[in-house]
């Protein structure tokens, strides 16, 4: 029986846009920073934290593994919510000013499915003020019927409950969504779901083991910036509704 294409979901960071290393990153370090601490996330760092799910875990892996004798005077949870507050202030600043982009193909295909009627929704670790301001920059923010971000579900990824809380507000069946992720707790999150998911890597992400993934691409394409297909079946240059109507039966 052929399932009928209904909706998509989005994770946000690595998958809409390239916020991690130039955005997220930076930003921890400037949070770091305005508060004395001479602590720097490299490039390499980032990429081994990256495999803690959202920016307050990773702050408090950071204190176990790597300064486990820090001790502030506000205790640890309170130290955390603060240097995560900073981070996300340095991050909107980062975002307003241009610094963070969209992904090849993100605008062009989410503007094709809200023209082709599909509902469409946001899953995502990251803080709710960090996805409005990127969809109120380049996209609009009323064309995702929910938006679940940072703590509205007690386990994140690659716990399946940020996903399950979409599906369960929306009424359309798991076999007619889409997701798109970036990373291996991404997927394994939606999958555990029940949901199909496209994989489009990042520099952090590409040697991930994405087994399950319906479709691993280096990107969603454009029409001049043909996608690179890693894992899976796939002739086009660009993903297209039109493509992932076929994917979905594939």
């Amino acid at each position: 029986m052929l399932q009928q294409l209904q909706g998509l979901i989005f994770d946000v960071d690595g998958t809409l846009a390239n916020t991690e290393r130039d955005g997220h990153r930076v930003a921890f370090n400037q949070a770091f920073a305005s508060v004395g601490l001479d602590w720097h996330w490299s490039v390499e760092l980032y990429a081994k934290l990256l495999a803690i799910a959202g920016g307050k875990e990773r702050i408090q892996y950071y204190l176990q593994q790597y300064q486990p004798n820090f001790q502030p005077s506000q205790g640890i949870k309170e130290f955390i919510a603060d240097i995560h507050q900073l981070k996300t202030q340095h991050y909107l600043k980062l975002l307003r000013s241009g610094q963070i982009q969209l992904r090849p193909g993100v605008k062009r295909l989410i503007t094709e499915a809200k023209e082709a009627n599909l509902t469409m929704a946001i899953a995502t670790t990251t803080s709710l003020p960090n996805v409005i301001a990127l969809l109120e920059k380049y996209l609009d923010l009323s064309w995702f019927a929910v938006i679940a971000a940072g703590d509205i579900v007690p386990a994140k990824k690659p716990a399946p409950d940020i996903y399950n809380y979409v599906v369960e507000r929306i009424k359309i069946p798991r076999e007619n969504w889409l997701v798109f992720e970036d990373s291996d707790n991404g997927l394994v999150s939606a999958t555990a779901a029940g949901l199909k998911t496209i994989i489009t890597v990042n520099n952090y992400t590409e040697q991930q083991d994405f087994t399950g993934a319906a479709l691993v691409v280096s990107d969603l394409g454009e029409a001049n910036q043909p996608c690179r297909v890693i894992q899976g079946s796939f002739s086009k240059d660009y993903l297209s509704v039109a493509s992932l109507r076929s994917i979905i039966n594939h």
